[in-house]
Parts: structure tokens; C-alpha cells; sequence
């Protein structure tokens, strides 16, 4: 049997990360100075649309479940680094932290819902490659 209470928290804490997402990376489009800051703001702008995409999707779950999405927002913390590399490694951090959510959804719905199990494990397929990218734009550094 499905633990809704423990799966409801999983997908609020998702929401709560995607809607963060669409901050974070609107704010740092903002930010990146220097002779690549064209490609990475739209790089950056992409992310904060597709996080918009996310939170969307995962608030269409919540109500399919007859609940009430969360109009809370995950953490926004300002470093005050605005270089591109400390940006970077700020998505990378955020994109680790999405990636670990999914897996905990993955893990409470396992074998209990087809549905959601097939959301959770595209959407790590899609964090993990934000996460790939990301390491690959900061290869000189790993």
C-alpha cells in the first residue's frame, strides 16, 4: 500500500526545489559577466524554463492525488559569488539535490504506482544530465 503522507512530502519537497530552480537560474542569467556570458544566460534561461516545466508537472501530481500542492519555495541561499565557475557549481549543488529527490520519491513509490514511478525515474534521466552538463562546463575543474 502506498504511504500518501510520505509520498505528498516527496513530491512537495520536489515542487518546493523546481519553483527554487526557476529563481536560482533566472537570478544567475542575471549575474555571468565575461567573453561566454551569451551562451551560458541562454543556457541558464532554459534551465529556469524547464524548472517552471518541473514544478508544473509535479504540482499536476500532487492534485491527482486529491492534495494541495505546497506554496512554499526551497531554499534561496545568496553567496554573493557571481563568477561564472562559483554560478556553475551553484547549478551543479541545486541539480544534486533535485537528482536526490527523485530517487527518494523513486524509493517511497517503488512497485505502488506505475505512474509515478516512470515520472520520478524520467525526471533523474533528465537531473542527471543537467548534472553531466554541468560537470562537462566545468570540466577543467574535476
Amino acid at each position: 500500500m502506498m504511504n500518501k503522507e510520505k509520498i505528498l512530502q516527496c513530491l512537495n519537497n520536489i515542487l518546493e526545489l523546481e519553483l527554487a530552480g526557476v529563481v536560482r537560474y533566472t537570478h544567475y542569467a542575471f549575474m555571468v559577466q565575461g567573453p561566454y556570458r551569451l551562451s551560458v544566460v541562454d543556457w541558464l534561461r532554459e534551465q529556469a524554463k524547464e524548472s517552471l516545466m518541473h514544478a508544473e508537472m509535479v504540482g499536476e501530481h500532487i492534485t491527482s492525488l486529491g492534495e494541495h500542492p505546497t506554496l512554499k519555495i526551497g531554499e534561496l541561499l545568496e553567496t554573493h559569488k557571481h563568477s561564472t565557475e562559483d554560478i556553475l557549481n551553484e547549478c551543479l549543488e541545486h541539480e544534486r539535490s533535485a537528482i536526490k529527490a527523485y530517487y527518494d520519491l523513486l524509493e517511497n513509490i517503488d512497485g505502488k504506482s506505475i505512474m509515478l514511478e516512470e515520472y520520478a525515474r524520467t525526471m533523474i534521466a533528465t537531473e542527471e544530465m543537467h548534472e553531466a552538463e554541468l560537470k562537462k562546463m566545468l570540466r577543467d575543474n574535476f
